[in-house]
């Protein structure tokens, strides 16, 4: 027998599996052990028959036990690779008279553990990557990577309109938590372009949901942060593509010259992408703004930044592929140089528009190669409030004062050598996070930024009473996403 099947409970093992070589009957639920016919001290609950593969050989476990952030580590009890999504709801109805806890993960890329689950079954939804593209939209499975869906939209001469930085995130995993982009100016996140979501509850229910069906679920499922449903299918918004984006690298003298230009460019509409970056320099910092427009040519240039008033510029043309993936290669060099397997407490915090430009530079001392990390990135870029409509994905208090403006300001920490150790920079994170809180910010929660219980109510503000309702009818044994912290 091949290593990799030695420790699988599926159907190939003609009942649910294998542990080191013996068939599993089911799980002793005195010792939450798996346990074979043979090795039996009692009665046993049987784990339900499964298309795909139910893992609990060591590797598995510890794979599942971490995450991008490499700081958090919880060991699960199994992990489900789902052969369908009849699977996953089969387990989760296994697991719910048990009390074991349940968590979804994509592609893992949080950074405190939010997708592990201490004891309990994580269903990894990789999977679950079809795609159907249609003339408008693309329905695809909850695994499917951003990366993947663009490719095979493109290839139709379509895209979605919001795109992460990163493409190589999965569709349930960004639109359970919001999906930000340079896009945001036009179309809103992520959550914002999701025509409709299929999920599986916490009672283990394979249920549809959109803006006319189950409105509830639908809301409570977009950036609810997996509390009520791990999305297993989405019906996603497609856009005509275009063929090339001409960037335009904007410089300003401080923080306050960036954000006034964004606002500036945001009200215009002039371009199609906008993100703002701040840069370490020696001695200082650098403020760059990333500016793209669709399709332009250098006879667009005196019209779309004649009248700008940046210090300095570069430009560059690429196709719409190299521009959308223009991280994926980053991502390769810091890989192959082990920064990308190094601790990453990142915090991406939201910021009022009323107080950005005080709180960023006054944070500018702390944002060294020290605090920030050898491959540390900081962006800082504006989210028009009206654009958001995803009632989970919170700005802090931005939409009930009333703001125009929230900004995205993102500490990418990597914890190199040289650098703080994590548990420093968390307490940096910490630290602003509650200087920002104060001001009428908040933070997009995929990051190291531990919240009790009170904070979790007071980050999703007016939305928190109906996802307290959508949890109890949809989540009432409250299995789902232990490690968020959340109820």
């Amino acid at each position: 027998m091949q290593e990799h099947e030695s420790h699988a409970i599926s159907r190939r093992a003609a009942v649910t599996g294998l542990v080191a070589g013996a068939l599993v009957v089911g799980l002793d639920p005195v010792t939450r052990t798996w346990a074979t016919a043979a090795h039996a001290a009692g009665p046993l609950d049987a784990v339900p028959s499964l298309d795909g593969t139910l893992r609990t050989d060591a590797a598995s476990l510890a794979a599942a036990a971490d995450d991008f952030g490499h700081i958090v580590s919880r060991t699960p009890l199994a992990v489900l690779e789902p052969g369908s999504v009849s699977d996953i709801a089969k387990m989760v109805k296994f697991c719910r008279p048990r009390g074991i806890k349940v968590a979804g993960r994509g592609q893992g890329h949080t950074t405190q553990g939010q997708a592990q689950v201490s004891g309990g079954l994580v269903i990894e939804t990789g999977p679950l990557n079809s795609i159907q593209i249609l003339s408008d939209r693309a329905v695809v499975g909850g695994g499917t990577t951003w990366s993947a869906l663009l490719q095979a939209s493109l290839a139709q001469g379509l895209t979605p309109p919001t795109l992460t930085d990163y493409l190589g995130l999965s569709v349930g995993g960004t639109l359970s938590n919001g999906g930000l982009g340079g896009q945001i100016i036009h179309h809103g996140a992520q959550v914002d372009n999701v025509l409709e979501l299929e999920v599986v509850t916490g009672k283990g229910d394979v249920l549809r949901c959109s803006p006319t069906l189950r409105k509830d679920l639908f809301d409570a499922a977009r950036s609810g942060l997996g509390q009520v449903g791990i999305i297993t299918e989405a019906v996603v918004k497609l856009v005509p593509a275009p063929a090339t984006v001409r960037r335009y690298n904007l410089f300003y003298p401080s923080v306050a010259a960036l954000t006034a230009a964004q606002r500036a460019m945001c009200e215009d509409g002039r371009f199609d992408y906008l993100e703002g970056q701040i840069g370490l320099a020696e001695g200082g910092h650098t403020f760059l703004m990333e500016a793209v427009k669709y399709n332009a040519t250098p006879a667009d240039d005196a019209a779309l930044i004649g009248d700008l008033t940046h210090t300095s510029v570069t430009i560059d043309d690429l196709t719409y592929w190299d521009f959308a993936d223009r991280i994926g290669p980053i991502v390769d060099i810091l890989k192959a140089i082990g920064e990308w397997q190094r601790p990453h407490p990142w915090l991406d915090s939201v910021v009022a528009g009323s107080a950005v430009n005080s709180l960023v530079t006054g944070a500018l001392p702390d944002l060294t190669p020290e605090k920030i990390g050898l491959s540390g990135v900081i962006l800082l870029y504006a989210i028009p409030t009206k654009k958001v409509k995803a009632p989970l994905l919170r700005l802090g208090s931005t939409r009930e004062l009333n703001e125009k403006y929230a900004f995205l300001f993102s500490l990418l920490r990597t914890s190199s050598p040289g650098s703080l150790d994590p548990a420093a920079m968390i307490a940096l994170n910490k630290a602003f996070y509650k200087k920002n809180r104060l001001r009428g910010g908040g933070w997009y929660p995929v990051g190291s930024n531990p919240l009790s219980k009170a904070e979790w109510v007071v980050h999703f503000g007016t939305a928190y009473p109906a996802f307290l309702l959508a949890k109890a009818k949809y989540d009432p044994s409250r299995i789902l996403a232990p490690g968020q912290g959340i109820f």
